[in-house]
């Protein structure tokens, strides 16, 4: 039986949802699939034991277990052709290419795309590479003039100590002059001990300022870092992980895809986007950024406003209105709630975030080959006691363009915030991944 519209069953006296949201909710039910044994697999924290993708700490990243898991079911299928839109540090891709299957993905931030091609790199070195090259550096660091940054972000000028930061810019000069691939690697494990080495701390949506803090000196946090990689190498190669297949990893925006590197369209993807959670990742990583991929604040604010749209900085134009009707709803809601949000642009950043969420969906049906599986980390969130059904709104939208919902697995449930639990107890909400099919 065809569904009837929220319309119809009012006016057919059908007791059905009263909302988009509950529409959907119905509809999708009987293939929600609950799978507590994805709960760290969804996350970062899966990763903290394996060589190599601990040495940099990108926390919006899953766990490597996923994708073999994913990799290793579909084996049978032949080749597989790997593509991830939102590679990030590029598990994906380091995953397919030690199990022998291409891969490419693309990545808006470049601090993800650099992470993902090294630690790729990484499974070419020889052990003791990296410990030459840092032995190479450490007579001469200290008097090397210090390389440039983007000083005038506000944050390089409260994050550090000044002999700290002198020395963080001695050692990126010291750095720049080694030969590819000491320099790519010692770069990672730079970027690795800024954080570290400063004032701040990667905490939500936000990076924030921690005075209370011990700070470790960039030379002894080098030294540290340069010694777990080595440890890393020789762990990778007792697990036998070598690079079987090639995959790389480009900046690009998954709004737009570029042509495929390779001459095979993907038939398999794996991926994750950003979360409509309000973090702003050029805000997380803005001293990596500083550091070595923009050179002043106008070019940070630059890429600030080309991300996909899940932060409060958005900028949405008014002709730009999302397709579904559920996020159309509960714009409206919190519009006229907008008093009580706790920042009034969360509407804007809903309506851009599911405006370039189909945008992606649209160019993931015109890139992929036909039969395509598709499996995507989500996250629900909840705003003003309302609840944003993230994985059923992009399972509707996807069905629109192409795909079929195959099924919903529901890796985990989250609480809300304190002060959404203060006002409206607590709800837990879906942390989930949807798998699609590309049947046209």
């Amino acid at each position: 039986m065809e569904q009837l519209s929220l319309w119809e069953a009012e006016h057919l006296g059908v007791v059905f949802a009263r909302t988009h949201r509950e529409q959907l909710e119905r509809k999708y039910q009987s293939i929600l699939q609950e799978r507590p044994d994805l709960a760290e697999k969804v996350s970062y924290r899966a990763n903290k034991g394996l060589p190599l993708l601990r040495l940099y700490r990108y926390k919006e990243a899953f766990a490597y277990t996923l994708v073999t898991d994913i990799l290793q079911a579909h084996a049978n299928r032949g080749t597989l052709n790997v593509f991830d839109p939102f590679s990030g540090m590029g598990t994906t891709l380091f995953a397919s290419s030690i199990l022998g299957m291409p891969a490419w993905g693309i990545d808006r931030l470049p601090v993800g795309v650099f992470v993902a091609n090294t630690i790729l790199e990484m499974l070419e070195i020889e052990p003791g590479t990296i410990v030459d090259a840092y032995q190479r550096l450490v007579p001469v660091v200290a008097s090397l003039p210090e390389a440039s940054v983007a000083e005038d972000v506000a944050i390089m000028k409260i994050a550090f100590e000044p002999q700290v930061l002198r020395r963080l810019r001695q050692w990126k000069s010291g750095i720049l002059g080694l030969p590819s691939p000491q320099r790519e690697v010692m770069t990672l494990l730079f970027l690795s001990i800024l954080e570290p080495c400063s004032y701040t701390s990667k905490d939500g949506q936000f990076l924030r300022l921690r005075r209370d803090k011990t700070i470790i000196f960039p030379d002894a946090a080098i030294a540290e870092r340069v010694l777990a990689a080595e440890r890393d190498l020789a762990m990778s190669r007792s697990l036998g992980w070598r690079r079987r297949a090639p995959a790389l990893a480009l900046l690009g925006d998954a709004r737009a895809l570029p042509n495929p590197p390779v001459p095979e369209k993907p038939n398999l993807v794996i991926t994750s986007p950003p979360y409509v959670n309000r973090y702003d990742y050029t805000r997380s990583y803005s001293l990596e950024l500083c550091f070595f991929f923009v050179d002043n604040f106008e070019q940070l604010k630059q890429l600030r406003h080309s991300v996909l749209r899940s932060h409060i900085e958005v900028k949405v134009d008014p002709s730009e209105q999302p397709s579904h009707p559920a996020v159309s709803e509960l714009t409206q809601i919190l519009r006229a709630r907008r008093e009580q949000l706790n920042n009034p642009r969360i509407p804007d950043m809903i309506t851009g975030y599911f405006v370039d969420m189909e945008q992606v969906i649209r160019e993931l049906g015109r890139l992929c080959a036909e039969d395509t599986l598709v499996y995507m980390v989500v996250d629900n969130v909840r705003f003003e006691g309302e609840l944003l059904p993230v994985d059923l709104i992009l399972c509707d939208i996807a069905e629109a363009h192409g795909f079929q919902t195959e099924t919903i697995w529901v890796a985990r449930y989250k609480g809300n915030s304190s002060q959404q639990m203060g006002r409206y107890g607590r709800v837990p909400v879906r942390e989930s991944v949807v798998v699609w099919r590309k049947v046209r």
